[in-house]
């Protein structure tokens, strides 16, 4: 008997036996980057899948089980996220996991949950190589680079019209993927960049690289990459007097994008793409209130979060709590969610992407465009 099969057997023991418990646990991971530059990232997600988890429990549960919350940080590192996978898998005997954040954690994490036989149901992570390889196991409630890379190309060549782009990567799976996608979308447009150059995560120097972007004359600087470098690479552009627009995906759709860049007046007219607004959708109405009542705002991917886990309760709960049996009736189910009616392909990608344009303005605020 292979380690994967041994392993499924024995889960599907274990949540057999739970299952005779009278409000035994059902232990759900909650992976991110709890510390670090991208700490407000995992804020995001950890806000959002415990809302969802008390609101499922004040409900019922999971078929009369409440759900149990494990918090594990990755740090956005992949070595860091193996570890907390496995531990996830070995130590806290979960059936599924909401998360990680960085596509860089999340596949190699993957891996570890598919041949765990634990559901994985990620709210952030956009690169393809996550849901191209046919694990049976993991879904995304959130869109891909290659579908977001389209909609900035798209914009940068029908609407702001520019000629002389430079591409900026952070060099990482998501960064570098986000890049190379809208440059793929952008060249066949018949638009070819003026520069294309990547940079090292967790830097904060880049007044090197502004120069070049300067000599070459570029009118718009697109970047694939986190707020963490996003914010010290638009403010360096700007004290270097560079007027290029400034360009980048869901990667600083977070208020620390405002702190880090040194202000309001450094994010002004920075656009970005992420999906259609979360909080507009008529079905999550009262859980924003109930989060804006709280004092906290569900920014980013808090609802994404949220999804994700109404995603995994709602499949084992269909299921007898059996993760394995979860995956194969989310492959030919939709979901009720905050976001809406979720259904996904046979990859585990969401059958309907929502990728649309945004704009910060002065007050450091990021607003949805028609």
């Amino acid at each position: 008997m292979s380690n994967a099969t041994l392993r499924k057997t024995l889960l599907s023991i274990a949540v057999a036996g739970a299952a005779t418990l009278a409000q035994a646990d059902v232990n759900i991971g909650v992976a991110g980057p709890f510390t670090g530059a991208n700490a407000a990232f995992g804020k995001q997600l950890w806000e959002g899948a415990k809302k969802a988890a008390a609101d499922i429990n004040a409900a019922g549960g999971i078929d009369g089980e409440k759900i149990n919350l494990i918090k594990a940080d990755d740090a956005c590192e992949p070595k860091q996220a193996l570890s907390v996978a496995n531990r996830l898998v070995d130590s806290d005997d979960v059936v599924a996991v909401v998360g990680h954040f960085c596509s860089s954690s999340s596949i190699p994490a993957s891996n570890v949950y598919a041949d765990a036989g634990v559901l994985m149901v990620n709210p952030a992570s956009t690169s393809p190589i996550l849901t191209d390889r046919g694990l049976p196991n993991v879904f995304r409630v959130c869109g891909r680079d290659d579908q977001q890379g389209d909609v900035a190309a798209s914009y940068i060549v029908d609407t702001l019209k520019a000629k002389r782009v430079a591409i900026i990567n952070d060099k990482t799976t998501y960064g570098k993927g986000l890049a190379d996608a809208m440059k793929k979308t952008l060249n066949g447009y018949g638009v070819k960049e003026v520069m294309y150059e990547g940079l090292t995560r967790g830097e904060k120097d880049f007044n090197a690289l502004v120069t070049k972007i300067r000599s070459v004359n570029a009118d718009l600087v697109y970047f694939g990459g986190l707020h963490s470098e996003a914010g010290p690479l638009v403010r360096q552009l700007r004290d270097q007097g560079s007027k290029a627009i400034f360009m980048s995906g869901d990667g600083i759709v977070s208020d620390e994008f405002v702190t880090v860049a040194g202000g309001a007046k450094y994010v002004n007219g920075v656009y970005m793409t992420f999906g259609a607004n979360p909080t507009s959708y008529p079905a999550g109405k009262a859980v924003v209130k109930e989060f804006r009542d709280s004092g906290y705002e569900p920014e980013g991917y808090t609802l994404y979060a949220y999804t994700a886990m109404q995603v995994v309760a709602e499949s084992l709960a269909k299921t007898n709590l059996d993760p394995v049996e979860a995956a194969t009736w989310l492959h030919s189910h939709s979901v009720n969610t905050v976001m809406g009616k979720k259904t996904f392909d046979k990859k585990g990608d969401l059958t309907v992407s929502d990728y649309v344009m945004y704009k910060w303005d002065d007050k450091g605020k990021y607003h949805q465009l028609d």
